[in-house]
């Protein structure tokens, strides 16, 4: 297959596949974005840079793996700082709870309990900082938008892997700062 290299960051905003993301991020979102632009910027680059002058110093370019490898990490490294820049001047955080605290907006963690009395718990956050290994669903997710101004006790059907099922919001908390 002639092919895309799978494992190669592309740039969301100049990618034409990329949906449209809300810009909206939590406070502990938007610092975790700044540390990860902070590490790129103050220890990943002058790493790669020092790597890359060592292998220029080495002779020729053109034969040069680890001169080859290193400046092409350095350019994702800067590439990836520019979109951080870029990503974090455009978000609007939010770090304060609705006025209507019985209902789901952005931010929110929402208890869902199913036919069976499973619950599970989901926190509504920006897709920046989605993570379903913490139990953070996209506000831009087609669930989280079916959540999105529901009551506590409302019943709704939700899309999961094994087909739509029957919830009823028992909880609806924000984090308080």
């Amino acid at each position: 297959m002639k092919g895309r290299n799978m494992s190669r960051w592309r740039d969301p905003a100049t990618d034409p596949r990329a949906e449209e993301k809300t810009a909206l991020i939590t406070p502990e979102g938007y610092a975790r974005l700044q540390s990860t632009r902070d590490f790129l910027w103050r220890v990943r680059h002058p790493e790669l840079a020092q790597k890359v002058r060592e292998a220029a110093a080495n002779g020729d370019r053109s034969e040069n793996a680890d001169y080859t490898y290193n400046k092409r990490e350095l350019n994702r490294t800067l590439s990836r700082i520019r979109f951080l820049n870029q990503r974090l001047e455009a978000l609007t955080v939010v770090d304060r709870a609705p006025a209507d605290l019985q209902r789901v907006f952005f931010g929110a963690w929402v208890t869902l309990e199913d036919e069976e009395g499973e619950e599970e718990t989901w926190r509504l956050v920006g897709s920046d900082e989605a993570d379903t290994t913490k139990n953070c669903m996209s506000i831009d997710a087609p669930r989280a938008r079916l959540l999105l101004g529901k009551h506590l006790d409302d019943e709704l059907q939700l899309p999961t892997p094994e087909g739509s099922k029957l919830f009823v919001i028992t909880a609806i908390r924000y984090a308080t700062a």
